[in-house]
């Protein structure tokens, strides 16, 4: 009943369900799947043929022919000046790497003028601490307006956010989400927030998770706020600033995919729903991810598919760099004798990693060497034995 409620949904608008409605049942389906927050692009112009001088200096730069040529609406005009630009690149700091991929991403600033329009922009950015990677990520910051556009959205940010630190988090996970325009989606947005509940604090907290939430418009913000208190999420909840992110990130058709392999490895709607309260992201792990995940935590680790989901984050952590090495250090501990039995693997598997260090590697560094060969990846865990299984108790 679920995949047909989520089949439904998909062909029919969305209607909001009635805040009594209980997500649990009929209805979570329905719940789960998110409006589709997703623009729709429209047809332009046809594309003018490239400029074969343009391209051949654009492969110079290191592109691709492909790319070059379809960079169509540029023109570069003055080579020298071009090249101008690309070792004033260099003098701040960037690599040739991010030279190149500044120019792939906006070839038209090879025609700016390096000193006059450029370099302020660089000593703006370079003063609050941006890295060059930031700024070849989204090239297009350097051809807005520093006086009009640059000053006065970091300038509200900060204000917002608090420091100089958080900017700079903020901004480097989503630079493009500096591109909004500050009075007709940078301010209204940070308004429904508000409007909608959300303390100043945890608006902060939003933008450091993911800044491009300021780049939605009000009616959008308000249908998300509005499917998360349907899924029973409050703005009170540590989950809904995740939840919220989250929400705003997916296509309905691939929240229905996310959700129908969940359930076709068995997960029942209740669990499903608790687990994204807790852990929202969840969703946003690789299909192929949560299948090797979730194998591996039935199939090698014998763990309950019901524990597992009622400690989500298992889903978030790396098998080949953090549940794997962990599980091999204790397969030594085991095989040596010095974990006695009841262990709660997944609180083993979830604590923070100095924790884990400390009670399992350190301890017995001198006695067991190889719990530090284990825990730095280099002995491969092939999974428990039944004796060693046995030692092994399921959380509570």
């Amino acid at each position: 009943m679920f995949a047909s409620i989520c089949r439904r949904c998909l062909h029919l608008p969305l209607r909001p369900i009635p805040a009594a409605a209980n997500p649990s049942h009929s209805n979570l389906g329905a719940a789960l799947l998110p409006r589709d927050y997703s623009w729709t692009a429209t047809a332009g112009a046809p594309d003018p043929e490239a400029c074969p001088a343009t391209v051949s200096y654009l492969v110079s730069c290191g592109l691709s022919p492909a790319a070059a040529a379809a960079a169509r609406n540029v023109r570069i005009r003055d080579t020298d000046r071009a090249d101008a630009v690309r070792a004033l690149f260099r003098e701040y700091g960037f690599s040739e790497a991010e030279v190149t991929r500044a120019v792939r991403q906006d070839p038209l600033l090879l025609n700016f003028d390096p000193d006059r329009i450029l370099r302020p922009k660089l000593d703006f950015f370079l003063s609050l601490g941006f890295q060059p990677r930031i700024l070849a990520a989204e090239p297009h910051l350097l051809a807005r307006s520093l006086d009009n556009h640059l000053i006065p959205c970091i300038r509200f940010l900060r204000g917002i956010l608090g420091t100089d630190e958080g900017l700079r988090v903020a901004v480097s996970r989503v630079p493009r989400a500096l591109m909004a325009d500050l009075d007709n989606h940078m301010r209204p947005a940070v308004e429904a927030f508000r409007r909608h509940g959300l303390s100043d604090e945890a608006i902060a907290k939003l933008l450091i998770i993911h800044m491009g939430v300021l780049m939605m418009p009000p009616a959008r913000i308000a249908e998300a706020f509005e499917d998360l208190k349907v899924l029973g999420l409050s703005v009170t909840d540590t989950g809904f600033l995740y939840g919220f992110r989250v929400i705003c990130s997916l296509k309905r058709e691939t929240w229905m995919r996310k959700v129908a392999l969940y359930r076709s490895f068995g997960v029942s709607e209740g669990d499903l729903l608790r687990a994204f309260k807790t852990q929202p992201t969840i969703l946003l792990v690789s299909d192929e991810s949560v299948e090797k995940k979730i194998r591996f935590f039935l199939d090698v680790l014998k763990l309950q598919l019901s524990a597992v989901m009622a400690q989500p984050l298992a889903l978030s952590l790396s098998l080949e760099k953090n549940v794997k090495p962990r599980c091999a250090v204790l397969r030594v501990l085991i095989r040596e004798g010095k974990i006695g039995p009841k262990l709660k693997l997944l609180a083993a598997l979830l604590c923070n990693s100095k924790a884990f260090s400390d009670r399992f590697v350190q301890r017995y560094a001198n006695d067991v060497p190889d719990v530090v060969k284990a825990f730095e990846g280099k002995i491969v865990f092939e999974g428990f034995g039944d004796r060693e299984l046995k030692l092994l108790c399921p959380p509570e």
